[in-house]
């Protein structure tokens, strides 16, 4: 039979101080279950101490401390974690919960605090499988209870907690007026091979909370592996090597164009400083969610490339006058004065537009969103501006493009690089779980680079307009003569 207990103590050694919450006979190892079971919280545990689950898989009818051949595992019940911050209406001051100023006692000094694990997922090995004595795999190993029986050794039911499937979402503040919790006990067997896989898993997990990363980074790295088909799992890691691959590449040629441009002829400057005000908006929006470390530095590397990118599309230079820095900007020739003319246009009709819809946009968050502060509200409008409008503000490139009847001055080959990461962002937002507006972002950019395309193919070569480094054809020609 199959009994749960729990227990404040990390050992036990006898049926004292523990408490019998599941209990369940004629245990078939075969047949799966899920059940929901009441657990009582002892007085320890509310004042931020540790519960523990005791599984014991043993012969009906005895204790299982009582039984030689018995086979337990032990499990924590409570992990200790910083709580989210209480989310009020920023006009009305009303929050989500009535229990605010409780709350703030608790959390004033944001120190982890004991979170209830709701879920406790179960498996026992069924395969018949006959291991080699002398080279047992070590894995396995440290799971395996040996019985002698006469003169073969054979190995008790192998029981295994599968630790991947306590996610983030799924845990409970403890509060000290808290009694009792719910707890979902499920069963399940388990094959060896994915056995094996899944102790290299946890073991992967844990290692990376030894290096630094925090419960939320081990937790989005465990929604990999238990929110994913195995098959769409392989995919993805396919996909993800060429998105790096892709994105390698387009950082280093975007750095080499704008490395050797001398001239802003036909490049829209205003799209240059969108994309990087919306990329340092997304950043800061990661930093403020505390978003992984895997998806916040290559955000910050990118914010950095933007803000050198305008520095260049400005001709900023910087001279220190004493201990005093100094900006200067460089002026714009004629040719660039034209291109900048119809950079203006193009966004003078697109304020009719834009400006509008963020503002209400922003204005209807306020009234109807919760937010932890109002510089969550600020990030949180900018970041839906980004997402919801940012496709408008490549359109300034494109009416450049249209009234100069040429794209020679554009950087093709990061920009292709780029192309291939947006059709791959599209795999993706099937794939992967992510909010709407983020997969309807993926999309937009689609259209806009088949409007890109199609001006490629409109507007032929033309030898005496200057390249994408601010020199033609011919020039390059006189030059080597």
């Amino acid at each position: 039979q199959l009994s749960v207990y729990t227990t404040t103590r990390s050992s036990i050694g006898a049926e004292s101080n523990i408490d019998l919450v599941l209990n369940v006979e004629d245990f078939d190892i075969e047949s799966k279950f899920e059940r929901t079971v009441n657990v009582s919280v002892p007085k320890k545990t509310r004042n931020n101490g540790t519960l523990y689950a005791y599984i014991f898989l043993h012969h009906a009818g005895i204790l299982p401390w009582h039984d030689g051949k018995q086979v337990h595992i032990v499990s924590p019940l409570t992990t200790y974690m910083v709580p989210k911050p209480e989310e009020i209406n920023l006009l009305t001051g009303e929050s989500a919960t009535q229990q605010i100023e409780s709350e703030k006692q608790t959390n004033a000094l944001d120190e982890p605090v004991s979170h209830w694990r709701s879920r406790l997922t179960l498996n026992v090995m069924v395969e018949d499988f006959v291991f080699d004595g002398s080279s047992l795999p070590a894995d396995v190993h440290r799971y395996m209870k040996m019985v002698q029986l006469g003169k073969t050794v054979h190995y008790l039911p192998i029981l295994f907690i599968d630790q991947l499937s306590n996610r983030v979402k799924d845990l409970m503040v403890i509060n000290r007026s808290t009694t009792e919790l719910p707890l979902t006990v499920s069963y399940d067997k388990i094959s060896l091979g994915k056995l094996r896989f899944w102790i290299h898993m946890q073991d992967a997990v844990y290692s990376l909370q030894q290096f630094g990363f925090s419960e939320k980074d081990a937790d989005e790295v465990k929604g990999i592996f238990v929110d994913t088909n195995l098959y769409f799992l392989a995919l993805t890691f396919f996909v993800a090597a060429f998105h790096l691959l892709f994105d390698f590449l387009a950082f280093k040629n975007d750095i080499s164009f704008w490395k050797k441009k001398r001239s802003m002829i036909g490049m829209s400057t205003k799209a240059v400083l969108w994309r990087c005000f919306s990329t340092v908006v997304i950043f800061l929006f990661l930093l403020d969610e505390q978003t992984s470390l895997l998806v916040l530095i290559p955000a910050g590397i990118g914010a950095v490339i933007e803000l050198w990118k305008v520095k260049k599309a400005l001709k900023m230079t910087m001279k220190w006058q004493g201990l005093r820095p100094k900006i200067q900007f460089g002026t714009y020739n004629d040719s660039e004065k034209k291109t900048e003319e119809y950079d203006a246009q193009a966004m003078k009709y697109l304020s009719y537009l834009l400006y509008p819809l963020c503002i209400g946009g922003a204005g209807y968050s306020l009234l109807n969103v919760k937010y932890k502060s109002w510089y969550s509200w600020l990030i949180n409008s900018f970041v839906n501006g980004v997402y919801a409008f940012g496709f408008l503000f490549m359109l300034p490139q494109l009416f450049v493009n249209y009234k100069m009847k040429s794209v020679a001055h554009l950087p093709w080959k990061a920009f292709t690089y780029k192309a291939f990461n947006t059709f791959i962002d599209d795999i993706f937002a099937f794939i992967i779980t992510m909010p709407t507006s983020h997969r309807l972002a993926c999309f937009r950019d689609d259209v806009v680079f088949l409007v890109y395309l199609y001006q490629r193919w409109l507007y032929p070569v033309d030898k005496s307009r200057v390249n994408e480094y601010g020199e033609s054809y011919e020039e390059k020609s006189k030059k080597k003569s």
